[in-house]
Parts: C-alpha cells; structure tokens; sequence
C-alpha cells in the first residue's frame, strides 16, 4: 500500500553547496530549472501521496514560503529553526506530524527518475510492515551520477543488506529515499542523531531491505554537480 506521507529532510546547512547556499538552502537551489525539494514533491503528488511534513532551518523563511506554496501534496512544517537536529532527531521531532503509519522519507540532494515503473510505486509494492521496519532504496554505484564515495552496501537477491564495513569499495549507494516504520523510532528521543543509528538496529535485527533503483540518479552536492546534473539532464 502507497504510504499517505512524506517527509522531506530539508533542514540541513547545505555547506558543501556553497556558495549557492549562503542566502538559500539548499533544497530550494535550481537543477533543471526546478528546485532540488521539487523534483521529489512532484512525484508524490503524481503519485498520489497527499501530505509531506518538510522540516526546515537553514534559511526556514524562505523554505516555509516555497514550499507551502503548492497545491499538492499539502505541506506542513516541522520547525527546527531553534536547534539542527541531524536526520534521526529530525524525524523525530516530526512524528506527530507524520502519524501512526509507514512513511515515506526522502533526502533534498537527488533528483531519482522513474524506471520502467515509478520508484514510489516500486517502494510501496515491496514495502511489508510485518517483516520490514524500513525498506531502501539504492542505486549501482557503477550508473550513478555525482557520487565520488566507495559505496554503502552490499545487497543480495533478496534484497537483504550488508554495510561496506572494512570493504574498500561496495556496489550499491543509498539513494536518498526510503519507507519507515514509526516503531523503529520508539526508543528515541528529540535529539541530534543520525538515522544510520536506526538503519544498524534494523539491519542486524533483519528488518531492513532495499531494493534496486532501475533509473538514472544524480546526486547533486556541490554547485559543480548542479551544472553536470544540468548537462546530463539536457542530453538524456
């Protein structure tokens, strides 16, 4: 079943995209002639999904201003403009926003087009909230776009992970989108923390899967990766 909510971690100093976001965050910056936050709030409003909770600090005028100024999927904001609290704390903190159900949750740094079938709609068949506390998407590291890193993960058939650990290199990357389970979340507390915390927990108890991104994914961290995004979103 497609999750009815999103949350859109948006909060974050954007420092490697400097000097862009020094009077912008980050996801308002323009890939494509489109806000980075826009290419992911545009799918789940195709798709269907009718609310994303979008968390704000850096700049948070000038997000808030954004993005609730759409028409769908209704927005509603979660304030951390008092204090940053990292990608776990900030979900957190947006619980009661986001309700008792599965969600979904989606970084403002990749612009992940569609396959042969919907990425969300790829999520949401797969998603199973007896077995699974989160399910992931990756992507090859080897057709990705932007991404300068060794890779996060080794996924099997089943789609069940393994971190890179001592590894020099891994094959797949996360790619910025995932379903969540609020239960995952329920022995934590309103502080900064990474959600690599709750991926750990939930890989080593196995609920945790991915699946395979079957698109193009471009990350775009720095304004360098803005003009190639640009260039390779003009040619494909």
């Amino acid at each position: 079943m497609m999750p009815k909510t999103a949350m859109m971690l948006a909060a974050g100093l954007g420092k490697r995209m400097r000097p862009l976001t020094d009077h912008l965050p980050k996801p308002l910056v323009k890939v494509g002639g489109k806000s980075l936050i826009d290419w992911t709030l545009d799918q789940l409003a195709a798709a269907g999904v009718p609310r994303a909770v979008v968390n704000v600090h850096h700049h948070a005028p000038l997000m808030s201003k954004h993005v609730l100024a759409r028409q769908s999927p209704a927005i509603i904001i979660s304030d951390e403009t008092e204090r940053l609290l990292d990608t776990g704390g900030g979900v957190v903190k947006a619980l009661p926003l986001l309700g008792d159900e599965a969600f979904f949750v989606f970084n403002c740094d990749a612009i992940i087009k569609d396959g042969a079938t919907p990425m969300l709609e790829r999520l949401a068949a797969w998603w199973d909230p007896a077995k699974l506390d989160v399910l992931m998407l990756v992507t090859p590291i080897a057709t990705s776009h932007g991404f300068d890193g060794p890779g996060d993960f080794f996924v099997d058939a089943d789609g069940v992970m393994t971190r890179r650990g001592s590894q020099p290199s891994a094959p797949f990357v996360y790619a910025g989108a995932y379903i969540l389970h609020p239960r995952a979340l329920a022995q934590e507390g309103t502080e900064p923390f990474s959600m690599n915390k709750i991926w750990d927990r939930a890989i080593q108890a196995q609920r945790m899967r991915a699946i395979v991104h079957d698109g193009p994914w471009y990350h775009v961290g720095t304004p360098q990766a803005v003009t190639a995004t640009e260039a390779l979103l003009a040619s494909a």
